[in-house]
């Protein structure tokens, strides 16, 4: 028969804990970029990690040189080659340039209002026929405006930047070209980009969101695995200890009466509380073991199952309590999963654990199990002829014992119920579900 290890559910949540994290991040890794690729990703990071550090003092250094080229461009007469009027004014010309590149450093918190500020120098300077180079800077600003405002702004831009081009237009229609085709390009180049950069800020945002989504499920999962994980090792440690305590108890009590009148079993007694002793000793260790920081170390020897009822009737009848075992029915071809196993031994232990410390001390007290094969089900009947206090019963039926039991067989759709028996005594019935039995 097949036996898994009672903390392997430990060892799948570990591997999912890591395995969460491994691809929750996978998005960070820069591992499948080309070395050119990944040079320019750096660059890039280098350029936006200064940018939010000090986002006034970049501003005014790309500011000041984009000043310091329309005031060239003015002071140089460079302007004179394009332009369509070249006795335009020096004065207009430098006051326009200053205009169109000064703007700039508030391009980021407010662009619409410095757009909406370039436009009557735009249109100033196309009627003049100055045509300066300077004016092609409002293309940034749409840039900062697909970026960060709503697209319908976007388009409200273009038709401010265009409006005054179409105008000039009309005024020099031997220039139309060169006063509309370099602006439209420019003006959907920008678009653009600003819309491919604001697609890429917003899918790392979700990124960055859905990793910190993740991380917090993958901690949650964790938490979630490492209660579930205490709470089956408390139930474990209460079985364990409170059954083979009882054990002993009874047997320390059996020898102590026996010990005036028959030595020989009192010495039996004492080798069947010894032997008990090891026995809860041994089943602690292991189960302790898988706590330690290193649980490979562990001792691996598998849960108890079906075959093991022998060997915990035994260890009760030497604590002085008859016990009857009864099997009916046929048991299936593929036997019951391990975890069902054990939950039908650790009910029977539960079980005739309460009978040891709470059925009274009747000479004539005797308890029976029961164990029932039926189409798609597993039933375990354990009764006792015992008949203590009320009071003393009724804290059996509602301790932590039943308690868990009861949350042991809702693991697998089950039901334990607890109660007097019709006959007296007590009784306390398990009936798990099969694998293959309907869903």
């Amino acid at each position: 028969m097949t036996r898994s290890h009672p903390h392997r559910s430990f060892d799948h949540m570990i591997r999912a804990h890591a395995l969460t994290k491994r691809y929750g991040d996978r998005w960070r890794s820069p591992s499948t970029a080309t070395p050119l690729t990944g040079h320019i990703q750096r660059l890039f990071q280098r350029i936006r990690a200064v940018d939010q550090r000090r986002p006034s003092v970049w501003n005014g250094i790309l500011t000041t040189c984009w000043v310091l080229f329309a005031v060239l461009d003015v002071s140089s007469g460079g302007w004179r080659t394009v332009a369509a009027d070249p006795h335009v004014p020096a004065p207009l010309v430098f006051t326009m340039s200053v205009a169109f590149s000064v703007p700039l450093l508030w391009r980021r918190t407010h662009p619409l209002a410095v757009l909406l500020f370039m436009a009557p120098f735009s249109l100033a300077n196309v009627w003049t026929g100055a045509l300066i180079q300077a004016s092609l800077l409002q293309e940034i600003v749409v840039f900062n405006i697909a970026v960060r405002l709503p697209m319908r702004t976007l388009a409200w831009s273009g038709a401010l930047v265009t409006a005054p081009l179409v105008i000039a237009s009309g005024r020099f229609p031997e220039v139309w070209g060169r006063l509309l085709l370099p602006h439209v390009w420019m003006f959907a180049i920008a678009a653009l980009a600003g819309i491919l950069v604001r697609t890429r800020k917003e899918y790392t945002e979700a990124l960055l969101d859905r990793a910190d989504r993740l991380e917090r499920e993958r901690d949650q999962q964790a938490r979630l695995a490492a209660a579930a994980e205490r709470t089956r090792i408390a139930r474990e440690m209460h079985d364990i200890i409170g059954h083979n305590l009882s054990v002993i108890t009874s047997l320390a009590d059996g020898g102590s009466y026996a010990a005036a009148r028959s030595p020989e079993r009192a010495a039996q007694a004492l080798e069947a509380i010894g032997t008990t002793s090891r026995q809860a000793l041994a089943e602690l260790r292991r189960l302790l073991g898988v706590l330690r920081d290193q649980p490979e170390d562990a001792d691996r020897t598998p849960q108890p199952t079906l075959d093991d009822i022998d060997a915990l009737l035994e260890g009760v009848r030497r604590a002085g309590l008859p016990v009857r075992l009864d099997v009916r029915g046929t048991p299936p071809a593929q036997p019951p999963a391990p975890g069902r196993q054990l939950t039908a031994y650790r009910v029977v232990q539960e079980s005739l654990t309460n009978t040891l410390k709470h059925a009274g001390t009747s000479p004539s007290l005797a308890a029976d199990v029961t164990l029932t094969y039926r189409p798609g089900a597993l039933e375990a009947l354990v009764s006792d002829n015992g008949n203590p206090p009320r009071n003393e019963r009724n804290s059996a039926g509602t301790g932590q014992g039943i308690t868990g039991m009861r949350a042991r067989a809702s693991l697998y759709d089950g039901t334990l119920d607890a109660g007097p028996s019709a006959e007296g005594g007590w009784q306390v019935r398990l009936r798990l579900p099969l694998e293959d039995s309907p869903s």
